[in-house]
């Protein structure tokens, strides 16, 4: 007996000191939205997803740079110098003089052939003689273009970078949208889990009240010789279990709160680590009707899981496309166009003869001139041809496409098995709202017939019709009978949240984007 009381002694003290040191501590309110909000800002599985789009971001705009316009420019200059080794030099030392300069664009286009567009220059000067023009400057205008017509050729193959780093943003997109949705669910699943342990420890309270309750009476009863003083075991092994059960309760939510704030990630907003979450809200049911049908359609839509492997089957078809282009063998069509333009000094012998060596006069030209002769394209150059090529063995091409053919199949296989899955997910979180709703209704009446058995029973031990063991008994039936109805309350809401999320609903009825 002595053993009890300082075991029931303990337990007292115990379950008095816990509200006051959890008084010393800053406490923090939190709505489930405000929680979801929280998470969504702060939950480290979001922040290592949110990278994930952004880096495919930036794998797209490199791709797409393959089609921006290249602009070239080009200088050089050349001076040489040799000993003169005949007569027609007329120097004993040759020297020349060349300096070139360009400008060209080159762009390829979308259905994988390039076109350029470049102005070639140059001055070449030399002290050798029997010059027409010196020092002369050359211009030329020249426009190329090259069209692969069978391997290489199409607007898949040509953007298959860009394709498939738009598929990889979409992917990760909607990876980043399936993360938030299960961060929503865990975030909805620890919170209710708070709830439920804050409310099953009122219960668990309230049961240990009615047993120190009948406790006392009983020993007022003893002590004035109304009752045996052995009718007092059956209360006090019920008030030390419920103090054990309180306890425990206690331990329960402490466990919930950290799952929560680990969720929650509260130390990145600035919440001191040992703040005391206290949920606002209580479970309210909102009657549903699941159609199985509609649920299954909305699945099909929007699940990302969905949603990410038929893009990635997509990457895999567009992968296909491409091995079987490269067995064709290559035909390219090649044309080009120039026209150039020559100025310069033009020296004047002593009657037309170069060969008298008497220069008597000079017409000046210059690099402008050779550059106005281009640009008004006055001599024409010009040139088409086509060139074909084929490999007398493509084994390694073939094993590409026969790889690429059996990665599209095995992912249309898992595909379909994902379907099966997610409609066997939806059917199963129909199924289970249905069932915890009509749960909620039989443990409401459960735990009025509790109230009303306690009742009845407390009265007929008021009048010597009952003894302790019973009293105890539908006090233990009446506190297991709230925790299972709340317990049902909260598995309905989770259901229906379950529900959202095997749908792909979560974040669209939250309008969160």
């Amino acid at each position: 007996m002595n053993i009890r009381r300082i075991t029931l002694a303990i337990f007292m003290i115990g379950s008095v000191l816990a509200p006051l040191a959890a008084e010393d501590k800053p406490a923090l309110n939190l709505t489930l939205d405000e929680a979801i909000a929280q998470a969504l800002k702060n939950n480290l599985d979001i922040a290592v997803e949110t990278f994930n789009p952004e880096l495919a971001t930036d794998q797209l705009l490199k791709a797409r740079e393959t089609f921006l316009p290249q602009f070239d420019l080009s200088f050089g200059n050349n001076h040489s110098e040799s000993p003169s080794y005949w007569w027609l030099q007329g120097e004993g030392t040759s020297v020349d003089k060349y300096r070139n300069y360009s400008a060209a664009v080159a762009q390829l286009i979308p259905t994988g052939g390039s076109l350029s567009l470049s102005l070639q220059s140059y001055r070449s000067e030399t002290n050798q003689s029997f010059q027409l023009i010196n020092p002369r400057f050359g211009t030329t205008l020249a426009v190329n273009f090259s069209q692969p017509l069978l391997k290489d050729f199409g607007l898949k193959i040509a953007r298959r970078q860009i394709l498939a780093a738009e598929k990889n943003l979409e992917i990760a997109d909607v990876q980043l949208r399936g993360t938030m949705m299960e961060t929503i669910y865990l975030v909805q699943e620890a919170y209710w889990s708070l709830v439920y342990a804050v409310d099953s420890l009122q219960v668990t309270r309230q049961s240990l009240e009615l047993g120190r309750d009948l406790l006392a009476k009983n020993r007022k009863e003893v002590e004035f010789g109304q009752l045996a003083p052995i009718e007092i075991l059956n209360a006090e092994a019920a008030v030390a279990q419920r103090e054990a059960d309180l306890i425990q309760a206690e331990a329960l939510i402490t466990r919930s709160r950290e799952v929560l704030k680990s969720i929650l990630n509260l130390p990145a907003a600035g919440v001191v680590p040992e703040a005391i979450l206290e949920p606002v809200d209580r479970p309210g049911i909102q009657g549903i009707t699941p159609d199985l049908d509609e649920a299954l359609k909305k699945a099909a839509e929007n699940r990302p899981d969905l949603q990410a492997l038929q893009k990635t089957i997509d990457n895999k078809a567009l992968n296909l496309t491409v091995a079987k282009n490269q067995l064709l063998p290559s035909l390219n069509l090649e044309f080009s166009y120039s026209s150039p333009g020559i100025s310069g000094d033009r020296i004047k012998y002593l009657n037309d003869d170069p060969f008298t060596g008497i220069i008597v006069g000079k017409e000046p030209g210059s690099a402008g001139n050779s550059l106005r002769d281009a640009v008004k394209f006055l001599y024409n150059n010009w040139n088409v041809g086509l060139s074909l090529s084929f490999p007398l063995g493509n084994a390694l091409t073939r094993a590409d496409v026969a790889y690429a053919q059996t990665d599209l199949a095995q992912n249309q296989v898992r595909l379909k098995n994902l379907q099966q899955q997610v409609s066997l997910d939806v059917s199963d979180a129909v199924r289970t709202v249905e069932t915890n709703a009509k749960r909620i209704e039989a443990y409401r009446l459960a735990r009025e017939l509790a109230e009303k058995s306690l009742d009845a029973e407390q009265k007929k031990l008021a009048v010597g019709m009952s003894t302790n063991y019973f009293v105890l008994d539908f006090q233990d039936r009446l506190a297991n009978a709230k925790s299972v109805e709340l317990k049902a309350k909260i598995d309905y809401i989770l259901s229906v949240e379950r529900l959202e999320k095997a749908t792909g609903m979560s974040l669209v009825k939250r309008g969160i984007r």
